[in-house]
């Protein structure tokens, strides 16, 4: 079917998937659940070593498994049945979550805990975004993942607001257990809310079952040589440039004569704009969205040129809402990207594209911080923005040429 001809889905109608709201409720303990494993395990890290370096590198460690198991675990999620990937992922990060809280146990073994525990949640992550769209039919699943993604925003502040509160009141062993807790509750949801389905079957012309690396090769190829998915990843990549407001909040807010409650409120800009925006953005219809993926990627990047002139905390927070606000283009076209791509396919073709983002993101920030070392903070997020514009323009650009295509016009080999 092709974009145009697609029927707007109902937000009333969203919830009466019953295999939806089992996925949803899964999603958002597994959020608030990886919220609370940071805060518990920063607490307990520079408890044991009064080291603030040695805690921001084990919140750092929360994040680099993403990168480096990424695209080699999520394959699973094409090879195995997806109900069992993260049933079984689930029940994993309960163990390991609740070996960490043992107080005997040495840091070094707890990093590794904590590397495992992260490295499971790229197959768990790749599953769940393979099945929404077979239990979600066309515009019900953008509509879904609008309700995961703007959730998603909140149960990440709702985890560190408890994780804190948690870590207070039972301490750091306590929290990590009710973190457990919070993974055996996920794969309880999945087990009685999500039907069982089978590996998704490979088509005819696709020859026989390869190794699981050629898989993964596959998968990347896949996304490679596909224009369609291509320029969805680089539209996605585009948030390496408007993601660096966040590394560089602190500074900046010390820049223009602002403390912690002004980073505070810096800060909170941005995700706000994107909850208002995806809600937004769901009221069009799907041809729309699809025809202003470009726009909407230089649209995130534009405010931040403004930072240059230093404007003042009122302006650069409505500039840096304006940026979250237009930064949900990336619901459509990641709706699009998981669409696309044939249901065998979808766990290795995620893992790619996840791992795209999240580079993007990392590399962004890091380079924001070196030009902010070099020139100032307003500088760096101004020559990121500009930056983030061209590479929008020309994603945008790529995007179009690919479109005119449907989607199930592409042939997959």
């Amino acid at each position: 079917m092709a974009e145009g001809a697609v029927k707007k889905a109902r937000w009333r109608d969203l919830f009466g998937h019953s295999e939806f709201r089992a996925l949803f409720l899964a999603g958002v303990l597994s959020v608030v659940g990886d919220q609370l494993a940071r805060v518990a395990l920063s607490v307990l890290v520079f408890e044991r070593t009064a080291s603030a370096g040695l805690t921001a590198l084990t919140y750092a460690l929360t994040y680099i498994p993403d990168l480096l198991f990424g695209p080699l675990l999520a394959g699973f999620a094409d090879r195995y049945p997806r109900r069992r990937v993260m049933i079984v992922t689930d029940l994993a990060r309960a163990v390991l979550v609740a070996l960490m809280a043992i107080d005997a146990l040495p840091l070094l073994a707890v990093i590794l805990l904590l590397v495992a525990l992260q490295a499971f949640g790229s197959p768990f992550n790749a599953a769940r975004a393979a099945t929404l769209p077979v239990v979600l039919p066309d515009d019900h699943y953008v509509l879904g993942k609008a309700a995961n993604d703007m959730v998603v925003q909140f149960s990440q502040v709702l985890g560190f607001g408890t994780g804190g509160l948690a870590v207070v009141a039972v301490g750091t062993s306590g929290g990590l257990l009710l973190d457990s807790a919070t993974f055996l509750l996920s794969a309880a949801f999945i087990t009685f809310g999500v039907r069982s389905r089978p590996v998704p079957a490979r088509p005819s012309d696709d020859g026989p079952q390869r190794s699981y690396f050629k898989d993964l090769a596959a998968g990347a190829s896949l996304v490679a040589r596909t224009p369609k998915l291509r320029s969805l990843v680089a539209l996605a990549t585009v948030a390496g440039f408007y993601v660096t407001v966040e590394g560089l909040a602190v500074p900046y807010a010390d820049e223009i004569g602002g403390g912690p409650k002004a980073a505070g409120l810096l800060l909170a800009a941005s995700p706000a704009g994107a909850v208002l925006g995806m809600w937004l953005i769901t009221l069009w219809s799907p041809e729309r969205r699809m025809r202003f993926l470009g726009p909407l990627a230089v649209a995130a990047c534009v405010p931040l040129v403004f930072c240059a002139l230093k404007p003042g905390l009122a302006v650069t927070v409505l500039l840096w809402g304006l940026s979250g606000l237009a930064s949900a283009y990336h619901l459509p076209a990641s709706a699009s990207f998981v669409q696309a791509v044939p249901d065998h396919q979808r766990g290795q073709a995620f893992g790619v594209a996840s791992t795209a983002l999240k580079s993007s993101q990392g590399l962004g920030i890091l380079l924001a911080g070196l030009l902010a070392e070099r020139f100032t903070p307003s500088t760096a997020l101004a020559l990121m923005g500009t930056a983030g514009v061209l590479v929008a323009v020309v994603a945008g650009a790529a995007w179009r040429r690919a479109r005119p295509l449907p989607a199930d016009s592409v042939k997959f080999r």
